[in-house]
């Protein structure tokens, strides 16, 4: 049996154990071979959801070099931590829309099955599902840095004792600007008024007692903590639950972005008791460039007629066509809604809850905490000090994302001692899709949906293969 390298963790790897299991009891001496990878695939019980996905061939990636890649083989697409594939029913139902649109026109508004002036509410319950949520509490509408605004707009309401927002020192820009901007509309200075946390000096990722320790000794001045639920750069999963009791024990209202959570991680958003959230779904819920998003609201705030940003399609649907001018909230999040639906944009929803039908997404956790678990193995192996390939070249790369699989989620953030700008490009032209973000992280990404074990494996061999070629340029 090969032994497995994990002197880069203090501890053996979280799934070594249950990789030599599988290894054993398939017979194969190797479980670093890409045979054994093949294994992984043919038990899998989630393999066929593969097929229900356009998967991009080298031959369609612009950048490709097939004098390093084979044009009609398959590509590596790891990267649906930035955009997801299409699921090919998403084709279909686009298509079935603008036939109805051609034959309908303006009728299609309210005509069965599914009139647009509903549609997106009849996904609710779906999307519910996916947050941990009731259905009254999730609208979908906009984009996701449009409802961030919508929300601290209503959610943000700052006092002069009270009036500062808790969020990452490198939370996305989205975010950061956002927030800038909603303190500033409210009267108040951003220097003074946002707070922030960030991971201690040498550090990458963000200790929960130090975000629990700004709260106890900053609480009484803040109205809003408003965190990632998903750190975008290292992959870091945030204790929402524990973050969420102590911030509101403080007095203060807990909202959370969860564009790197959506279809990526558990959430029981209602049982946090969570104030208000958002995210995205053209990562993990594949709904294409600019997908439709989706807003949370507890229960609990559902008729209370807090101040908003209000227009026509936030009122109720049984008088809203009475022109009236007399606001009547719909009840919970879909009092949110400003603008009438871009039905064009549930399309891909619903292409995409068809692709999951009969799927628990138990079963896609499980099987992302496996496929990360074996890219974090092979790292390991190939890459910590020790090992016999580092030895040879002078680039080392490293995963800064927790090694705990109950803090990440299928993103693995590799960090590169030399400029990440090389590495990226010629893992590009070898048809591999990642995500590069500066100055040093490329973040991985094996989507459980649709990538397997074997393409995690060949990741590995292009990636040595790419630093083997640098080293000796």
């Amino acid at each position: 049996m090969v032994r497995i390298d994990s002197t880069a963790s203090s501890s053996l790897h979280h799934n070594e154990h249950w990789f030599m299991e599988q290894a054993k009891a398939s017979g194969m001496s190797n479980p670093l071979d890409v045979s054994f990878a093949e294994h992984l695939d043919s038990i899998d019980s989630l393999s066929h959801l593969r097929s229900k996905f356009e998967y991009p061939l080298n031959r369609t990636l612009p950048d490709a070099d097939f004098g390093l890649c084979e044009p009609n083989d398959e590509s590596l697409y790891l990267c649906g931590n930035s955009l997801g594939l299409m699921p090919k029913a998403t084709r279909r139902v686009v298509n079935e829309f603008m036939d109805r649109w051609a034959g309908e026109g303006v009728f299609g508004h309210f005509s069965e099955p599914s009139p647009w002036t509903k549609c997106d509410q009849e996904l609710t319950k779906n999307i519910a599902k996916f947050v941990g949520a009731e259905p009254v509490e999730v609208a979908l509408m906009n984009g996701l840095t449009v409802n961030v605004h919508i929300l601290l707009s209503s959610f943000y309401n700052p006092t002069a004792t009270r009036h500062k927002i808790l969020l990452e020192s490198r939370a996305f820009p989205s975010d950061h600007y956002a927030i800038e901007s909603q303190i500033k509309l409210k009267g108040y200075d951003p220097e003074k008024s946002m707070l922030f946390v960030g991971p201690r000096e040498g550090e990458d990722l963000i200790r929960t007692e130090d975000i629990l320790r700004i709260i106890d000794e900053e609480g009484d001045s803040i109205a809003v903590v408003f965190l990632s639920g998903m750190q975008y750069y290292t992959g870091q999963l945030f204790e929402m639950e524990k973050i969420t009791k102590a911030a509101q024990a403080k007095g203060s209202l807990v909202g959370w972005d969860l564009a790197h959570c959506y279809i990526n991680v558990p959430l029981f958003l209602h049982d946090w008791n969570v104030d208000f959230a958002c995210w995205c779904s053209y990562k993990y819920g594949s709904t294409g460039p600019g997908g439709l998003a989706g807003i949370f609201v507890h229960e609990r705030y559902r008729d209370d007629n807090r101040d908003r940003m209000v227009g026509w399609w936030g009122h109720r649907m049984k008088t809203r066509f009475l022109m009236d001018n007399k606001i009547e909230f719909e009840e919970g999040a879909a009092g949110y809604r400003i603008s009438n639906t871009p039905v064009m944009l549930v399309m891909p929803l619903i292409g995409f809850i068809e692709t999951l039908d009969g799927i628990e997404l138990t079963q896609l956790r499980d099987k992302s905490i496996r496929l990360t678990g074996y890219l974090e193995l092979l790292i390991e192996h190939f890459f910590s000090p020790s090992s016999s390939f580092r030895a040879s070249n002078k680039i080392s790369c490293e995963s800064i994302t927790p090694k705990d699989p109950n803090q990440r989620g299928c993103q693995l953030s590799l960090k590169f001692n030399i400029s990440i700008d090389r590495i990226y490009k010629e893992l590009v032209k070898r048809g591999v899709a990642v995500d590069k973000r500066y100055p040093n992280i490329i973040r991985v990404a094996p989507i459980p949906m649709y990538n397997t074990f074997v393409d995690v494996r060949r990741f590995i061999d292009v990636l040595i293969e790419v630093v083997n070629v640098i080293d000796h340029q």
